[in-house]
């Protein structure tokens, strides 16, 4: 199927809605699109009527961890519609294994950060090792970089894009303060120095916060988004010109941040059990968002998250819709916790639903120099989700899914139904 017709459909293009539109889709690229008067008369590729549906571009999911134990992960985001996704940090032998594995049908587009910029002691070495003990887990941590200055800097960058071809660098900020956990943290002068030398190298960074001092500390560093909000104390001014000196990005990951203050089961339970999604989540992946992780259970809210948000996106901040799913980070599933989150930028933050989209496609493809991704456009890989209804005004409707496609090539999950 990487050359057919879309037709009588709305069309989100990532940017702008068309009504009862087509697309034409040609050796898995967007060829051309417009209203259904314009769709080309010399064409012998099949065409699909497919009146009240809405087509949108692949959701990028712009914070995973698809390491260890998580070869699932790939095809399982690719079903629920998440067609590109931007790993923050795994062992070399996961990111290799993870690079074949997206060469192959039926999975998802995959960037990766490589191993993040790690020190001896630092986050999130003591909560790792706090609740998993196995040899296998200790020999991973073995493998991370443990920097301490300018030289340390260098040897781990030439080495991470050397073996794993990273796309960006993440960086960790975390002193626990969230969390009543004292933790390592490093220095802004090594934080500096990371962000100088990847800057140099062409690489964007990305880092882990979630206190407001460490999200100072680190926009201070020079970073160009943050993986987190902070859920630690309510937003001020400060943590907006921080943003808007460095003309830095926000990841908010509010749903993992559910999970982190213990404030969201309600709604993880919520997504976990509705009907639309059973057939595409395993027994372990509803028992997995049905819990909480807990660890800023008592310093942390998830309504100063929320605050954060809504205060960052008044100021004109960009908004980056990621989810930080992960096989460790009880409260996510690889796909699901995507619509989750789009549904908090709707329902807590307040956007727009067209807003809260462009956030998963667009923005992303642009604010990480994706350059063929995240819209519907000429020339634009054909990466596309198809849902039944409008999202446009209802955001819980990106999970009526009934069609997805990478490169023009359709999920083999929706191959009866789309056909039908």
């Amino acid at each position: 199927m990487s050359s057919f017709i879309l037709r009588d459909i709305r069309i989100f293009t990532g940017e702008t809605v068309l009504e009862n539109a087509y697309v034409h889709i040609v050796s898995g690229k967007i060829a051309s699109l417009g209203p259904i008067t314009t769709i080309p008369s010399t064409t012998s590729e099949k065409i699909y009527s497919k009146p009240n549906h809405t087509l949108l571009p692949g959701l990028i999911d712009c914070h995973v961890h698809v390491g260890s134990g998580a070869s699932h992960a790939l095809p399982q985001f690719l079903r629920f519609g998440v067609t590109t996704v931007c790993e923050m940090h795994s062992e070399l032998e996961h990111v290799q294994a993870r690079h074949k594995q997206t060469l192959l049908p039926n999975t998802a587009r995959y960037k990766t950060a490589g191993q993040s910029a790690t020190i001896e002691n630092g986050w999130p070495i003591p909560v790792i090792t706090a609740h998993d003990k196995s040899p296998e887990t200790a020999a991973d941590i073995a493998t991370w970089p443990k920097l301490t200055d300018h030289d340390s800097v260098v040897a781990y960058l030439d080495w991470n894009i050397r073996e794993m071809k990273p796309n960006y660098i993440k960086l960790m900020h975390e002193s626990g303060l969230s969390m009543n956990m004292p933790l390592t943290k490093p220095s802004l002068t090594l934080q500096r120095t990371i962000v100088n030398e990847a800057r140099s190298r062409g690489l964007l960074t990305v880092a882990h916060a979630t206190s407001l001092k460490d999200t100072l500390e680190v926009l201070e560093a020079g970073v160009n988004g943050l993986a987190h909000t902070f859920c630690d104390q309510p937003p001020t001014k400060e943590v907006v010109d921080a943003y808007r000196k460095g003309n830095a990005w926000c990841n908010p990951t509010l749903a993992t941040l559910g999970s982190l203050t213990g404030e969201g089961r309600e709604l993880q339970e919520k997504f976990a059990h509705d009907g639309r999604v059973q057939h595409l989540l395993g027994k372990e992946d509803v028992q997995h968002v049905c819990e909480c992780m807990g660890f800023a259970k008592e310093k942390g809210k998830v309504d100063f998250a929320y605050q954060s948000v809504r205060m960052l996106r008044e100021a004109g901040i960009d908004i980056l819709c990621g989810s930080d799913a992960a096989g460790p980070a009880i409260g996510t599933a690889f796909g699901l916790t995507m619509h989750h989150e789009l549904s908090l930028f709707v329902h807590e933050i307040g956007m727009s639903p067209i807003e809260a989209l462009t956030s998963a496609t667009s923005k992303v493809a642009s604010r990480f120099g994706f350059k063929d991704i995240g819209k519907i456009e000429q020339g634009y890989l054909a990466d596309l989700l198809l849902v039944e209804g409008n999202p446009i005004d209802d955001i819980d409707k990106t999970l009526e899914i009934r069609g997805v496609w990478r490169e023009g090539a359709l999920c083999d999950r929706y191959e009866g139904v789309f056909e039908g």
